[in-house]
């Protein structure tokens, strides 16, 4: 089977499927064909390479990733134009010029720490950290289990803080849990 014959009769007949699921997952209704027409766009380049053995998975997780992509690009603002922003800002309360370039060197210190991590542990501390999902609506999004987002908001976190204490910057760190060996008992 060709790969124009292949999204006429397997990626196709999923539309309504993946629209519901768009309409679930993003909730902007005028930002749905768009979204779709990428989705197939993305499924027709990668079909070019071989076709999937299941086209259903492979779409929905196709759109799982573009909306995880789209969500981080629409929250992210760069450093650069925040320094830009601050530089035009001419308000009384201005903190001194130590204290900005404090600011504007641990923001970059973050973002590299950030960048670091696996892609999997950025997307969850993006998620529930940056954007402020709970922990079941992260899972949901990801398609991981809850305890999954945990152990990689605890990681995520942990290498954080390793990262930002190697440059002199204090945070706080997650307290290791306790046991009862550990404790003397």
């Amino acid at each position: 089977m060709n790969v124009d014959e292949w999204f006429v009769e397997e990626v196709l007949p999923l539309e309504g499927s993946l629209e519901r699921f768009l309409m679930r997952n993003w909730g902007v209704t005028d930002d749905i064909p768009d979204l779709r027409q990428d989705i197939y766009t993305r499924l027709y380049k990668a079909a070019l390479t071989e076709i999937p053995d299941n086209t259903k998975a492979m779409m929905f997780a196709t759109a799982r990733n573009l909306l995880i992509d789209r969500r981080r690009r629409s929250r992210i603002v760069s450093i650069e134009t925040v320094m830009d922003f601050e530089m035009s800002d001419v308000s009384s309360n201005e903190a001194g010029p130590f204290q900005t370039t404090s600011a504007r060197a641990e923001l970059r210190i973050l973002q590299d720490a950030l960048n670091a991590l696996p892609d999997r542990t950025r997307d969850v501390i993006y998620l529930r950290k940056i954007e402020g999902n709970s922990q079941k609506e992260t899972a949901r999004i990801l398609g991981i289990s809850e305890p999954t987002v945990e152990r990689h908001v605890s990681k995520g976190i942990r290498k954080l803080a390793d990262q930002m204490g190697k440059f002199g910057i204090n945070v706080m760190r997650p307290k290791a849990k306790q046991t009862k060996a550990a404790c003397g008992e």
